[in-house]
């Protein structure tokens, strides 16, 4: 079995936490702000009970690469937790992205992630570009809720 490893991306939003969850939370929605990296989003499936909430899965890449993250956790302006879907990229991959308010009407986020080494000594590489690929998304999430774009 392969080792664990993890990365954490924080940010500050001007932008209230329901605004940043609403656009990351939204799976088509991720191809209005993910650019250029994200090109194409849309449901793969819907939720159970909520349409974006436990169970739904979102496609997000830019064909023929277009990778599939299945929702497990889901608190409206708070917290949104995925793994990825399907044919699977990275081993035992789970990320949790959590909005926490400000004291000034703001947001704190935290993107974390974690994943299981699929190939012995890819690890620590496989980490850092996950880490600097959140830390883009992260930026391009803030921006759009802060600017509503």
């Amino acid at each position: 079995m392969g080792r664990k490893y993890s990365y954490e991306v924080n940010r500050t939003s001007t932008a209230p936490p329901e605004a940043l969850f609403a656009l990351e939370a939204d799976g088509p929605r991720w191809a209005e702000w993910g650019k250029p990296l994200i090109v194409q989003a849309r449901w793969a499936r819907r939720g159970t009970t909520e349409p974006d909430g436990v169970g739904a899965v979102r496609e997000v890449g830019m064909w023929p690469v277009l990778i599939r993250e299945e929702t497990l956790e889901y608190e409206p302006g708070r917290k949104h937790v995925y793994a990825f879907a399907g044919g699977k990229p990275i081993k035992d991959y789970r990320a949790e992205v959590l909005f926490t308010p400000t004291d000034g009407g703001g947001t704190h986020l935290r993107w974390t992630g974690s994943f299981t080494e699929p190939v012995k000594g890819t690890g620590p590489a496989l980490a850092a570009t996950l880490r600097i690929v959140i830390r883009l998304f992260s930026a391009k999430l803030v921006k759009a809720a802060e600017t509503g774009r």
